[in-house]
């Protein structure tokens, strides 16, 4: 694999609650030139992503609802709308974890297509929806009901786990979310991914997006490989 190719599959992630302005600069100077697909921030630091990605392929992704999913609804489309009206052009959106394993398949529905909506109407279609089931806390049959439930609600992506869950992205996740949904919608793997050989085979598994705090790492090693 190409490094180009296999960088435009990653979401180069800085969520980690101690980072600020100052540490997060640093690190949008050090990960924009590799041509990523998003840099991946918390809600507050996306102004500042949007100015240092301003001429570059890579665009901004921050999170909604995150990362425990139990926000209001309403919270969460005015989060998301507020995300895309300051430069986000990706959301990823935890989906309501506590509803879904109580069985209120309508209620979810509903949240994600909330924050769908919400992401829609200010971009004007421009920005996509990456809905975060946190598989660590479902079983089998509960990721394949989840996965169906975001891609009924309209999600561009269904995808795997925030990294403050339980476990992070599994082999078998990514096949039973990509068998569930099919070819058309996305799907993330995230949570566990630091290395190369781990990246790959999320990819092979049926993954179109890797989220990960390792990317540079991970695209070095690839060079090296040769």
């Amino acid at each position: 694999m190409e490094t180009s190719v296999l960088a435009g599959a990653i979401d180069q992630t800085l969520l980690k609650p101690t980072a600020g302005f100052a540490e997060a600069a640093a690190w949008m100077d050090a990960s924009r030139g590799f041509n990523f697909a998003t840099l991946c921030v918390s809600p507050f630091l996306v102004p500042l992503a949007a100015q240092k990605l301003a001429g570059t392929d890579t665009v901004v992704c921050s999170v909604c609802g995150f990362p425990l999913g139990y926000a209001n609804t309403e919270t969460k489309a005015e989060e998301a709308n507020l995300l895309v009206r300051l430069g986000c052009v990706e959301v990823d959106m935890v989906f309501n974890i506590a509803a879904f394993l109580e069985g209120e398949t309508a209620f979810v529905e509903e949240d994600v297509r909330a924050v769908v909506d919400a992401v829609r109407h200010t971009s004007d279609g421009h920005a996509l929806v990456k809905v975060i089931i946190e598989t660590g806390y479902l079983s089998d049959l509960e990721i394949e009901s989840a996965s169906r439930i975001a891609a009924a609600a309209g999600a561009h992506y269904v995808k795997t786990s925030t990294g403050f869950g339980p476990r992070g992205a599994s082999l078998s996740d990514v096949r039973i979310i990509r068998e569930t949904v099919g070819p058309d919608i996305g799907v993330k793997a995230a949570g566990g991914i630091r290395d190369l050989d781990t990246a790959l085979e999320m990819l092979e598994a049926g993954a179109s997006r890797l989220g990960s705090s390792s990317g540079v790492e991970i695209l070095e090693a690839l060079e090296h490989r040769g």
